[in-house]
């Protein structure tokens, strides 16, 4: 994946790559020591159903790995978000 500046990525819409739209960027969660992404802190769109995805209060925790792409949209892989507990 080509790097891309975080502040680039403010308020980016989230799209899952089978055409869904999540939600938008709020934030994101990095591992300090290691200066990995772990998370992509995400405010639903109300159309979108969280229902087996990572929720802390009104956001949605979607993991990096699942990020496929990063242009107009930030395009995830859509089960690869879902949470596996």
């Amino acid at each position: 994946m080509v790097n891309t500046f975080s502040r680039s990525l403010s308020r980016k819409r989230i799209m899952s790559n089978d055409g869904m739209v999540i939600g938008t960027l709020k934030n994101i969660l990095v591992d300090l020591e290691s200066g990995q992404v772990i998370d992509l802190i995400v405010r639903p769109d109300p159309t979108f159903d969280v229902t087996g995805y990572r929720v802390d209060g009104d956001r949605l925790l979607i993991p990096f790995e699942a990020v496929k792409d990063i242009k107009d949209y930030i395009v995830v892989d859509r089960y690869a978000s879902r949470s596996s507990a």
